[in-house]
């Protein structure tokens, strides 16, 4: 009964990779420096988790950017157009400036598309293959960090992104013959996963850990043969390490008899989203004389664990492998840190917590009672359950209840669309291939010092209100000056687009460092909720009125919408998420008639988690689609047909849930569609989509400033899908993280190239 983790937080504890990246890209920091101050995070995740006990410890989770990135550098799956490119100075770029332009752009050269990695609001970029790739071992980071760490006295496990989960997860190259699947080169990939196992067996290491999240999905049967085929050849190596094979998010399903049959030594198996694993062990006879590496720790949620249940698991399934090893449902990178940290939370509140280290804790405590008895270690599972059992203020509302019961169920209705079209048209008059942006602009030093100010008190709410008020002046003048059609006020309030939500908002708490990674630098502070939610008063009102009032041309109220508010929160678990979800799309209901009575007439309520919280088997969409898009109609159905109801949705792959898109009954869904090249315009035409329809024609997460002639094409692309009454022209999401610099000229580019394409419509659009 040993002891690990499936990986750590890289960010630092203070978000020190945030801010030497960052100083990297500004050109205030060397590579050297960055590299060394990388190398030292690495470090100090080693030595800590050695102190702490835990028995095998992972290595090659830090990444500068991201795992599925570093998985496509290290095979040399690196397309055509990142090849060649100029570094600093002019001369060739060097491997880690060729590694960022993938991510984030070149002058020029478009990144890679990004997307959610399973329901997470971890961000991947997506690998773009076709039949001419060849993957090639070409660099040494997973075997270069297991030397680090042998320097400071740590043996470490490396992890990998898993072959099977690789190809899954990348798409087809812009131009790659039909038929073609990424799954395809399967083969050829192995075969450089073999060439790794033997550099990395030739330097002593016990075990590689393959990460195959993607195993509990829906399989068909060929992905289950290549499956097994792939673990045929990499368990059948020569020359190789142990090999563990862990599954993440859900039921291993059908890929459990493949994994147990497969000469491998290792299943790791997540008990938290995947309950029903502990009985497809017991039903398939165990695992024979593999070790079952038990995912009962959740590393997807901040709620201390339930020991005795864990114990009781872990015992039932030590009679079903050779060996049990205890260990996190999945990397920890998706929780903060140390709660130890939050001295402004309710005590009650925190007590119920675990993050990052409190949950390596957890693992090495449940160890402890497996080796040497539950009696050991009975005091401090007895603390760490009245901790756990701990009621915090707020937890239930009466008056929120009793509401929900009075509304019933089914999904409320807004009325016939061809009507809603024609009111909307009338009062608000807005040219063919409206203009607007998704919401957000950049946050400056000036925003961020007066948010600071106020929190340490030496800005009074006045003061604050009058700065927040001239940074709206300066947004609203500036859209007017470039042409926008639909204005935003620009949310220089808003610390981000749920905390600030959440904030004020009964039943949840905001943490003060609880941070997690996002995707690159882009970092959040996910709240708490942990009881009934409610409006105690006006959230978003004074802002948008204000804006309203400062121009003639309409302004969108801007709202975070019910399931993105659970999907990146920290979710109480004594309810279903159900639930959760019509108490916080009735507290949206409340804010959005406060909106449409100050005379805000489009409102613009973001679901980009739609997608993301859909269960991994197809079974189950319809349950969570069924409350998923209810929510939104319960928050959005009750405003005339006048008010038009935007949506915004992006970096998720929808094009499974086209049809629940249209059941949200929004008049206007924006989406990200610029890195992925008008993909899901196209899926919306197949599916009949009626609605008006808003394709990002720029990718915002690339600091370059796209021209008119790439807008332009963008606009034609969509053109060719949705006719123009129906498409508005947006960049493809908020403009938060970019700065004035780049989003102006963006903006007025898009205007520009908006106003060519409406010129060549017939009689003007």
């Amino acid at each position: 009964m040993s002891t690990t983790v499936a990986g750590y937080p890289r960010i630092g504890p203070a978000r020190e990779l945030k801010t030497t990246t960052e100083a990297y890209w500004a050109d205030r920091l060397g590579e050297d420096e960055l590299v060394w101050i990388a190398q030292q995070l690495r470090a100090d995740v080693w030595k800590d988790l050695a102190a702490a006990g835990l028995d095998a410890i992972p290595s090659n989770t830090f990444s500068f950017y991201d795992q599925v990135l570093d998985t496509a550098v290290l095979f040399d799956a690196v397309p055509d157009r990142f090849r060649g490119l100029t570094g600093a100075g002019g001369s060739p770029a060097t491997p880690l400036e060729t590694y960022f332009a993938m991510a984030r752009g070149a002058d020029g050269v478009a990144p890679l598309e990004m997307t959610k990695w399973f329901d997470t609001n971890y961000h991947y970029l997506v690998p773009e293959l076709d039949p001419s790739t060849r993957f090639r071992l070409v660099g040494d980071k997973p075997l270069r960090e297991v030397r680090e760490a042998r320097e400071l006295g740590v043996e470490t496990r490396p992890v990998l992104v898993g072959p099977v989960t690789f190809l899954l997860l990348a798409k087809a190259a812009a131009g790659a013959p039909a038929g073609f699947r990424p799954l395809d080169l399967l083969d050829d990939l192995v075969g450089q996963y073999v060439e790794l196992l033997d550099d990395l067996a030739s330097d002593s290491v016990a075990w590689v850990q393959l990460d195959e999240p993607a195993l509990t999905r829906d399989l068909t049967p060929a992905e289950l043969a290549a499956t097994a085929r792939a673990y045929a050849r990499l368990g059948g190596a020569t020359t190789r390490p142990r090999i563990l094979v862990s599954t993440f998010f859900g039921e291993a399903g059908e890929a459990l008899p493949v994994l147990r049959d497969a000469p491998i030594d290792g299943i790791g198996l997540d008990l938290v989203a995947g309950p029903g694993n502990l009985d497809a062990v017991a039903r398939a006879g165990g695992v024979g004389a593999k070790t079952l590496f038990v995912g009962v720790v959740n590393g997807h949620n901040v709620w201390r664990a339930d020991l005795p249940a864990a114990l009781a698991t872990c015992a039932t399934l030590s009679g079903l492998a050779a060996d049990v090893v205890v260990t996190t449902s999945c990397s920890l990178l998706h929780v903060p840190i140390d709660v130890e940290a939050e001295t402004n939370l309710d005590p009650r509140l925190a007590d119920r917590m675990a993050f990052a280290r409190q949950k390596v804790e957890e693992v090495v405590l449940l160890g402890t009672a497996l080796r040497a008895g539950r009696d050991a270690v009975a005091a401090e599972i007895a603390a760490a359950e009245a901790r756990r059992l701990a009621v915090p203020d707020q937890l239930v509302d009466p008056r929120v209840r009793e509401r929900l019961a009075a509304l019933g169920e089914g999904w409320p209705t807004r009325g016939d669309l061809e009507h809603r079209v024609e009111a909307q048209a009338a009062a608000l008059g807005l040219p063919p291939l409206p203009t607007t942006t998704i919401g957000s602009f950049p946050q400056t030093a000036a925003i961020r010092a007066a948010r600071a100010s106020r929190r340490a008190g030496t800005l009074d709410e006045a003061g604050y209100v009058r700065a927040m008020k001239t940074e709206i002046d300066q947004v609203v003048a500036l859209q007017e000056d470039i042409g926008l059609d639909v204005l935003v006020h620009g949310e220089p309030e808003r610390n981000d687009m749920v905390q600030y939500f959440a904030e004020l908002l009964a039943g949840y708490a905001a943490t003060e460092h609880g941070w997690v990674q996002s995707y690159g630098t882009r970092y959040v502070r996910p709240p708490i909720l942990f009881g009934d939610v409610s409006r105690p008063e006006p959230m978003t009102l004074r802002w948008a009125a204000y804006a309203q009032s400062r121009t003639s041309r309409p302004v969108k109220g801007m709202l975070t919408g019910p399931v993105t508010m659970l999907a990146w929160s920290f979710v109480r678990d004594d309810q279903p998420l159900e639930v959760t979800a019509r108490q916080v799309a009735l507290a949206l209901r409340d804010e959005i008639h406060g909106l449409e009575a100050a005379g805000i007439r489009i409102i613009q309520v973001d679901e980009p988690a739609l997608r993301e919280l859909l269960p991994p088997r197809r079974a189950l969409w319809g349950a969570y689609l069924d409350w998923a898009v209810g929510a939104f109609r319960l928050a959005t159905s009750s405003v005339a047909a006048s008010t038009q109801i935007h949506t915004h949705m992006c970096y998720s792959e929808f094009g499974d849930i086209i049809g629940s898109i249209d059941d949200l009954d929004a008049d206007v869904a924006s989406v990200e569609a610029a890195r992925s090249r008008m993909e899901l315009v196209t899926d919306l035409r197949k599916a009949g989509y009626r609605r008006a329809i808003g394709p990002g024609v720029y990718d915002i997460h690339s600091p370059r400033v796209p021209t008119v002639d790439e807008i332009e094409k963008s606009l034609r692309l969509a053109l060719a899908a949705v006719e123009p009454a129906r498409l508005w022209a947006n960049p493809d999401c908020g403009l938060k993280t970019r700065s004035f610099t780049e989003v102006e000229p963006a903006l007025r580019n898009m205007v520009t190239a908006t106003r060519r394409v409406r010129e060549s419509l017939p009689d003007g659009g």
